[in-house]
């Protein structure tokens, strides 16, 4: 009887144990640096060594995004540094809590005490200031948490705060003479925001789509991609590897870039509208051992193709292959909103002038879909492909996912332009 009793004890005492380990795991620390700043980052530095600082508006919300995979209690801290005596405003879901910041000789840990986590998901830790007797609220050097559900938490951890890029590709069967590459693209209202590059016509030398540069600019964008090794300096490359300029259309801009590679780029400024589809139309022509790249873009309301721009790609001769679109947040700043773009129609014609449509999508995204950002997706929608990031809300595919729309089997009705 007594054996029983002990281990009877010992099962309780190792179960009770698991229990307390599973309610209170360690504190896990969320780097200040990947916060982001709404409306903008005004009045407020983000710093990759400092997290939040130079911290002076009452205007701007701070946010701070992660995954939680279990409920219950979440305690939270702040890890800062105060020079003047402040309070600043710390919510979570429905939850607000006024926090009187006195001044520090250092970094301190600032409890703001426990939270109740109803419901798995993404959730958000927002900072606001309200009143302080000097120059700056807190510089926040992290956020601290525990508790039952801190249990496997899930944050990005590295300073690049965009979201992940992501992209569709278009198989089509190989030896397939690619003339014309034709696809369509629209951005639903409400997912534009600024740094986002909704590119339709993507090819193994270039790509074509349009993006949102500022609040005040957006623009159609061509570019086609040197020969050779150099990914950031143009002046590098040698005249032998380097794209050239055969023709543009009429205040169409064109010069380098690099960075991301080198080669030839043109843009016209043109302000595109959300809710509109918007049309593209790729040619390829080999010479040799030349390819001439040209890209149009169809303007809706005279109803024709404009030429963007024209560009002879050296060490090519090839029709084009690796046909994609994708979603690009180009600039971390605001890289929690949500961008998004609808593509149909995939079409391309061959060199023999038959039309073939293009009904299957295989979707990947960028090395940051790997493991610091999962709020990405694709699908079937209203007859064709959507492609979404940001956000911070699940995810709906992962990476190699392969995604079938319904044939229109009418090809577009397209004057072909004149090259």
């Amino acid at each position: 009887m007594e054996r029983s009793l002990k281990a009877i004890l010992a099962v309780f005492i190792f179960l009770f144990g698991l229990s307390v380990t599973a309610q209170n795991p360690e504190t896990v620390s969320i780097p200040a640096y990947i916060l982001y700043a709404d409306p903008e980052e005004t009045g407020v530095d983000i710093d990759e060594k400092q997290g939040i600082t130079n911290w002076s508006s009452d205007k701007v919300e701070l946010q701070c995004y992660f995954y939680l995979p279990n409920t219950g209690n979440l305690e939270v801290s702040i890890s800062a540094s105060v020079s003047n005596e402040s309070v600043i405003r710390l919510s979570l879901n429905n939850e607000t809590r006024a926090l009187t910041m006195t001044k520090t000789s250092g970094e301190e840990t600032v409890n703001a005490g426990s939270f109740t986590i109803e419901k798995a998901g993404y959730h958000c830790l927002k900072l606001m200031g309200m009143s302080r007797k000097g120059p700056l609220f807190p510089t926040v050097g992290a956020f601290l948490i525990s508790g039952q559900a801190s249990a496997g938490v899930h944050f990005n951890t590295k300073p690049r705060r965009n979201a992940a890029s992501v992209h569709l590709r278009y198989p089509f069967p190989e030896g397939t003479k690619v003339e014309w590459f034709y696809n369509e693209v629209a951005v639903p209202d409400g997912f534009d925001p600024v740094t986002t590059f909704y590119m339709a016509n993507g090819f193994k030398r270039g790509y074509f789509g349009i993006q949102a540069n500022s609040t005040t600019e957006r623009r159609v964008i061509f570019s086609v991609w040197d020969s050779g090794q150099e990914a950031i300096d143009r002046s590098k490359v040698n005249d032998e590897n380097r794209v050239k300029l055969l023709r543009k259309g009429d205040n169409v801009v064109a010069n380098d870039f690099g960075n991301e590679g080198t080669g030839g780029h043109s843009h016209w400024v043109y302000p595109w509208k959300t809710g509109q589809t918007y049309r593209f139309l790729l040619h390829a022509k080999p010479e040799g051992g030349y390819t001439t790249y040209s890209g149009y873009f169809f303007l809706n309301d005279s109803k024709e193709w404009k030429l963007i721009a024209s560009f002879r790609a050296p060490k090519d001769g090839n029709y084009p292959s690796n046909l994609y679109s994708f979603v690009e947040n180009f600039w971390g700043s605001n890289g929690q909103r949500m961008r998004k773009a609808l593509y149909g129609n995939q079409w391309i014609r061959t060199s023999e002038g038959e039309w073939k449509e293009l009904t299957t999508a295989i979707f990947t995204h960028d090395p940051t879909g790997r493991e610091e950002r999962k709020d990405y997706g694709s699908g079937v929608e209203n007859g064709g492909f959507y492609l979404f990031n940001g956000g911070f809300v699940p995810g709906t595919a992962k990476f190699g996912d392969q995604f079938i729309r319904s044939s229109s089997f009418k090809c577009p009705d397209i004057k072909m332009p004149e090259e």
